[in-house]
Formats: C-alpha cells, sequence, structure tokens
C-alpha cells in the first residue's frame, strides 16, 4: 500500500472512530511525524479526506476535523433515503434472490449484542445491494454516504434495542429482495431509515441535554 493510501486509510479509521474528534487540527508536521509519512503523501491523504467532507482547511496551513451536527445528519439520511429505497427496489429486480434468502436468514439468527458482528452483516448486505443493483454511480454516491454514516452511528450510544429491531428490519428488506417485491423492498427500507435517524437524533438530544 503506497504512503498516501495508508495515511488516508489511519486518518479515515481514527476520524470514524472518535479517535480525532471534529475540530481537531491535523498539523501536517505533527500528522506525517505520526504516521511515518512525509508531507506530500500526508497532503493527498488530506486532500481525499477534504474531498469526503471530513476535513476541512481552514487557512493554507491549517486542517481540522470537520464536525456534524443535527441538522447534517437530517440531510445525510434525506440523502441517504433517496439512494437506498431506489437501490432496494432495484435489487429486487435484478438480484440473486437466493443471496438475499441468505442474508434474511442471517439478520434473524443475528446476535445484536455483539455489534461488531452485526454490522459486520451489514456492510456485506450493503456489498449485496451494490452488487445486485450493478450502477456504479449509484454505488459511488452510496458509498460516500455510508463514510459520514460510521461517524454519526458512533456519536449515538449503543441501543440493543435498536439493534434488534434494526436486524428485523433488514430481514424484511432482504426478504422483499429475495421475493422480487421492489414496492415491498423500497417501503420496508424507508421505514427502516426513518427508525434510525429518529433514534440517533433521540440519542443525541438527551447526550446534550
Amino acid at each position: 500500500m503506497r504512503a498516501g493510501e495508508r495515511a488516508y486509510a489511519t486518518l479515515l479509521d481514527e476520524i470514524q472512530s472518535g479517535t480525532l474528534s471534529p475540530g481537531m487540527v491535523l498539523g501536517e508536521v505533527e500528522q506525517a511525524t505520526r504516521l511515518g509519512v512525509s508531507r506530500t503523501p500526508l497532503r493527498e491523504a488530506l486532500r481525499r479526506l477534504a474531498s469526503d467532507g471530513l476535513v476541512v482547511q481552514t487557512s493554507p496551513r491549517v486542517t481540522v476535523v470537520a464536525g456534524i451536527d443535527v441538522d447534517d445528519i437530517r440531510a445525510l439520511f434525506e440523502l441517504r433515503r433517496a439512494l437506498e429505497t431506489e437501490a432496494a427496489r432495484l435489487a429486487a429486480v435484478r438480484a440473486e434472490r437466493r443471496i438475499f434468502a441468505a442474508l434474511a436468514r442471517e439478520f434473524a439468527d443475528v446476535d445484536t449484542v455483539d455489534a461488531d458482528t452485526y454490522y459486520s452483516l451489514i456492510s456485506r448486505f450493503d456489498a449485496a445491494i451494490d452488487t445486485a443493483v450493478d450502477n456504479a454511480y449509484l454505488a459511488g454516491a452510496l458509498r460516500s454516504v455510508r463514510t459520514h454514516l460510521v461517524r454519526v452511528r458512533r456519536m449515538a450510544r449503543d441501543n440493543p434495542q435498536r439493534l434488534t429491531a434494526s436486524a428485523s428490519e433488514h430481514e424484511l428488506i432482504a426478504r422483499a429482495i429475495a421475493a422480487g417485491e421492489p414496492d415491498l423492498a423500497a417501503h420496508a427500507t424507508h421505514v427502516h431509515l426513518h427508525n434510525a435517524v429518529s433514534t440517533i437524533l433521540e440519542a443525541l438530544t438527551e447526550e446534550h441535554s
């Protein structure tokens, strides 16, 4: 892996996990030394993160981790709703049905107490959607949304009850796709996203109250 790729991957993970918090200054010299790269690949990584919307250059020499607030989250989910409902609709028409039937069974049996395993299953579900839709433009837009979504999920505290409900919602989406029911798949996705953003916003409101 090239130095710029390595620096980008490390910084992306640290921003998404919250290790690098919103507003934190990313000094070139400090970060290059910490990551063991020269300043040129570091700048390449910072440019990519800026393109992702994860960092902001406040001056020629100062880059900070971008903040994210309630309005950002609402806007993110507006875009996510438009993209994911259409992706589910298309997947129900184009997908290899047995793949989603198998995913539905996994969602029915998943142990949501283990959040890491649950989110790994979510990632496989998302990848299956992308493969089924087979649209590079839509997949690219979804990839950008998911980059920010990781941050949002970690900003809100884990809620076991919500994870259990989310698993059931994903099971319904997967079963609708497996059955070749595009309208049901789109509607189930819409309901899931409504519930998801409501839970996240409630958690953040409680956190700041």
